[in-house]
């Protein structure tokens, strides 16, 4: 029942992901074909595209916590009455989960300082500070795949043990999530103006990102905390 649950809500996530990144690429004055069209989706259009996001953020809440409650689960040596699984051995988290998690840190911090640059309509800086927050981004993916290396060097494979299928699963599926958001990332940095122009919606794009990235940060240190713990 657990895992049909997970599977339906994963693709619920997925669905309301797309559909979310759709809304913040889009640009619905081009239907209109009109100045005022521009005006008047600038004015109404943000209020949809957060709504899209947080949505999105609340299946994958629900999603992680599904999850995390699956891991303790599992992880009791009697999952029900007169079942009792002693096959539960630890992972030894690599060190270098430390600086992935300063890297996702720094990146969360570059997407809030663009946040704040693209308020004050600083072009040159929002996009600094994007550019910033999305290396920052790959440095921590990149550093998630080689503790893999490291853990399959020592030994530990999915297939070892469940807490090691655990491990990589977490893993995987908060870096897809993380990989999600450097898409409309891309798209954002890529749609920033020059300097002098108008940032238009690009600012709302921006804005999104940054709290999309601290929600990353958050879900993270749980997972890291739980892993750590147990």
């Amino acid at each position: 029942m657990n895992v049909i649950v997970a599977s339906v809500a994963l693709f619920a996530g997925v669905v309301v992901w797309w559909l979310a990144a759709r809304r913040l690429t889009t640009k619905p004055w081009e239907a209109q074909g009109s100045f005022d069209g521009r005006e008047a989706a600038q004015v109404q259009g943000p209020a949809p595209a957060r709504i899209g996001l947080w949505v999105f953020l609340a299946v994958a809440t629900s999603f992680f916590a599904l999850l995390v409650s699956a891991y303790f689960i599992r992880m009791s040596p009697r999952l029900a009455q007169g079942v009792v699984l002693r096959d539960w051995r630890p992972v030894i988290e690599p060190s270098i989960l430390w600086l992935n998690t300063g890297a996702l840190l720094a990146s969360s911090m570059g997407m809030q300082l663009a946040r704040a640059a693209v308020g004050r309509g600083d072009v040159a800086r929002t996009r600094t500070c994007m550019l910033a927050g999305g290396v920052f981004a790959v440095v921590f993916l990149a550093g998630q795949l080689l503790a893999w290396r490291q853990l399959q060097a020592a030994g530990y494979y999915a297939a070892g043990n469940p807490a090691n299928a655990f491990f990589f699963m977490l893993t995987a599926l908060h870096g897809l999530h993380l990989i999600g958001g450097l898409v409309v990332w891309g798209r954002t940095v890529s749609r920033l103006p020059r300097q002098g122009a108008a940032l238009g919606t690009t600012r709302l794009t921006v804005e999104l990102c940054a709290v999309y990235w601290h929600y990353l940060l958050i879900v993270w240190l749980v997972l890291f905390a739980l892993l750590l713990n147990t």
